[in-house]
Parts: structure tokens; sequence; C-alpha cells
């Protein structure tokens, strides 16, 4: 029976497209659709239903009213996962944190060196799965410019590095909101390399960095290498850095720099506001304090416009743009890159002081590979990827944990970032999943002062039955570890 009107027409007394509505709830309350997987088309539920695409598109949004599906553009419907989500801290307190020597810690180098440990399950990972990047391609590619390249494939392509490489790179910015010349881009190994030596070129040692609170641990490591020193800005999901609370330690103490993750923050994934992105960009102008941002995640959005990046709201050329395609492509091509503004000079001068110049044979694959071999229509399939998996994931992780625990929401990447009940101790569960084979990360890491000690990180890199299961075991571990 088809209906012309799902608004007009009811069964039993019940709407159209209500009965549709609560016919999908069933199934997904019985499990026939699990958390990320991708719900039938609204012409398909017209058939089965027997009832228009109008009362179809109703019966959705009521879904979507009640949180049990979303929408993502050009893709279709989702199960959305149940997800307690974390609080947002209290960034109403003006308290001063005093700047803080970082020291180097031996739990950072075991969490680092677990990643690599293939015998552990990866959850601790964040680096993208090898099953989703377009390895074969690469492969050819690779081969193809190293019988074409001749000389350039052996050869030093000295800083800033390969030039087909290079326009590709500033073709590809534009879509973050930048428009710069290929002159204007520093080609690095990684963006780890970009952050580092971008702190180089704006700070000196004994000097104030400016960083989120949870921040990426390794960025903490290489500021006390620096001999620098850390001011923690409290951060949340939902907004990333808090500007409030930046603008009051700008007024209490001297900042050299702003080291932020604007897009998918590692490990809070929260993004940034377009308008939150012109503030900070305003408020550290006005200071002259250069802004270092680091956007590798910025290409993971699960929607279907990338967001914009800090550096294009820049009229001060203060911004050091830094990103990578260690998290799309390729990690172990180590290639990332750097758009610096009136720092560029200085940076091409450490970069060549520090290791003369990226591997060429990379640079020459890559810039094949964005030309002709895809990268769009790859990261619209690892987008859809990543989306599901952190939804499966964000479901086990409520099914599995004690009561009362708490995550992200995060609209892009592949990281979770888990809020477990106060008094369950992070780095012990760390030390009892390694006992069982599994890697995380564990709060602490993530700041100077002691806090999210009751935090953990989780890659939902990949996803499958040994994941899932790995899940269940951290939460019984997680259960053990719950206080009283």
């Amino acid at each position: 029976m088809t209906m012309k009107n799902g608004d007009a027409n009811s069964r039993g007394g019940t709407l159209l497209y209500e009965q549709v509505a609560g016919d999908i709830a069933g199934l997904i309350a019985q499990g026939t659709f699990r958390a990320g997987d991708r719900l039938p088309s609204i012409r398909q539920l017209s058939r089965r239903f027997a009832v228009s695409i109008n009362t179809v598109m109703q019966a959705y949004a009521v879904l979507e009213d009640q949180r049990l599906v979303e929408a993502r553009p050009q893709s279709g419907y989702y199960v959305r996962s149940r997800v307690p989500e974390i609080r947002e801290p209290d960034l109403k307190s003006r308290t001063f944190i005093a700047p803080a020597t970082v020291t180097i810690s031996d739990l950072c180098q075991q969490v680092m060196h677990n990643m690599m440990n293939r015998a552990l399950l990866p959850l601790g990972s964040a680096i993208p799965s090898a099953r989703n990047l377009p390895i074969d391609k690469l492969n050819r590619i690779m081969a193809n410019e190293l019988r074409r390249g001749g000389d350039q494939a052996v050869l030093y392509q000295m800083p800033p590095g390969y030039e087909r490489l290079r326009v590709q790179i500033a073709r590809r910015a534009l879509e973050a909101g930048i428009s710069s010349g290929p002159d204007d881009i520093l080609v690095t190994s990684g963006c780890v390399e970009a952050v580092l030596l971008a702190l180089r070129a704006t700070c000196r040692a004994g000097d104030t960095i400016a960083v989120e609170s949870p921040f990426y641990f390794n960025f903490l490591q290489m500021i006390a290498e620096l001999g620098l020193k850390a001011l923690e800005i409290p951060s949340t999901p939902r907004d990333g850095i808090s500007i409030e609370a930046l603008r009051y330690a700008i007024e209490q103490s001297r900042i050299s720099a702003c080291l932020v993750i604007t897009n998918f923050s590692n490990p809070l994934g929260s993004l940034m506001p377009e308008e939150r992105k012109r503030e900070l960009v305003e408020l550290l102008a006005s200071h002259e304090i250069p802004l270092i941002e680091d956007d590798i995640y910025g290409d993971l959005t699960f929607e279907n416009e990338r967001p914009s990046a800090a550096k294009s709201f820049d009229r001060s050329d203060l911004v050091i743009y830094c990103s990578s395609f260690s998290k799309t492509i390729a990690p172990g091509y180590r290639v990332g890159w750097a758009i610096a503004g009136r720092f560029q000079g200085e940076m091409e001068r450490l970069k060549m002081i520090m290791n003369i110049a990226v591997s060429s044979p990379s640079q020459l694959a890559l810039a094949e590979f964005l030309a002709n071999g895809g990268y769009d229509h790859h990261l619209r399939n690892f987008r859809r990827i990543n989306a599901r998996n952190i939804s499966q994931m964000a479901d086990a992780v409520v099914r599995s944990f004690p009561p009362g625990t708490r995550m992200t929401h995060p609209a892009g990447g592949f990281i979770l970032w888990v809020e477990m009940p106060e008094g369950t101790d992070a780095i012990t569960l760390f030390h009892r999943a390694l006992e069982q084979g599994i890697s995380i990360v564990p709060g602490p890491l993530f700041s100077l002062s002691g806090k999210y000690s009751h935090h953990i990180r989780l890659s939902a890199a990949q996803w499958d039955e040994k994941i899932e299961q790995g899940i269940k075991t951290l939460g019984a571990l997680a259960q053990e570890l719950m206080p009283g």
C-alpha cells in the first residue's frame, strides 16, 4: 500500500511516519542494525514499507530527533552510538596555572614502543590501519616513479622540497581555506618535524608555550627536549582550546608561541568552530604571538565538507600551519609540510641543518598519487570506515565498561577519549591491559599536572572481532579496578 502523504494518513491511529520510525527503532533495538551500520536508503524503505518517500524522510527525522540515527552528507543514514558524552570542564574559574617544566617519562617511551609491537592489540596506536590504506596503488606508483624519475629519485630534493609535490599540496590547501603558492610550502619529515622546526623558529630555551589540555603527549616531550616550558590551557570536546582561559594566561605570563591541534584534536577529537578559530588567531596576533597549528586530522572529517584551518584567518603571517599524509595515506613515507608565513626562511634553514632533505622517492610517489591516484576517492571511503569504527567502538565501550563511563563523540579522525568513573586508575589499567596483550594510552600522559588519572585514549583505526573482544576484556579489567 503506497500513501501519497505520510502526514495525512495513519494506520490504527498512528501516523504512518511514526509507525515506520518505530519499526526502524525496533530493528536497532533487536541488533539487526548496530552502531555505525548504514541504514537502508530512503527509496529502499519506501518500497519496503509501501509508503511514500516523504513518509520515510519524516520517519528518519523523528529518529534523528531521538538521537538514534544520524545523517551523513552524500552517504545516507547511520545508526548513532548511544554514547554518554564526556563532561565539559568548568572554564569559568580564573585560577592561574604556572608554566611547568616538562619531564621525560619512561612511560611515554613504553607507549611508543607498544605502538610498533604487532603482538599487541593496537587500541593505543593513533596510526591508520594498513588494511584501509591504498597500499597496492602506492606501491605501483612508487615503482613507476622510480623508473621514470631518473636522477630525481636518488638525489636530494633540497628544501623547500620537490616542486611537483608542493604544487599539489598548495592546491589541496585551498580546501582548508588557505591560499598559498608552491614556494610558500616547506616539505618536512612528517608533521612532527614541521612542529619541531616551528618551535625552534619561534622559541628559545626557557620560553613558555601555551598548549591545549589534554594534549598529545609526544609534543609535550618535544617541548621538554627543547628546554621549553608548557602552559596548559583547558580545552573542551565541543570547542577546543578555551579562548577565555588563553586570554587570561596571556595577561599573567609571557607566552612565546601557542601550539594547537585545531581539527579533531588528539586526544579529545574536538573540532574548533570557525568563529573560535578566528578569535584564536586574532587574539594571538594582537599580542604578536605565533600560532603553530597542527592540522594532521583535518582531512578525516565525517562530514562532506572539510573544516577550515585557523591559518585561513591569518592576516599577519603569524600562523605556522603543519600537516602530513601520515594519518591519511602512508605513515611510513614520513612526508609532511609547513606553510610558515614570516618564519618560512628560518624553518628552511633549520631543516637544512637538521637533515638536509626528505626522502626523494616518497615525495615523487605522493606527488603522483595526489595528481592522478584518486586521493579524494580514497578519502571518501576512508572517512566512512573511520566513522563506522568510531561508532562501533563507542557502542562496545558503553556495553563493556563500568556504569558511569563517558566518552567523546568526535566528528572526524579515529580517536576516542574515554572518561571512566573517578578512582579507576588509568595507569594500573594500562599495565593490566598489557598483561592481556592489549595496548592503550593512559590519560596522565596528556597532562603535566597529574590530571586525567581516570581517562584513557583508544584508537578506532580498525574494527574486527579481535578488537571487539579486546574492548570487552578492557572493560572487564576496568570493572575490577572500580573503587570500593
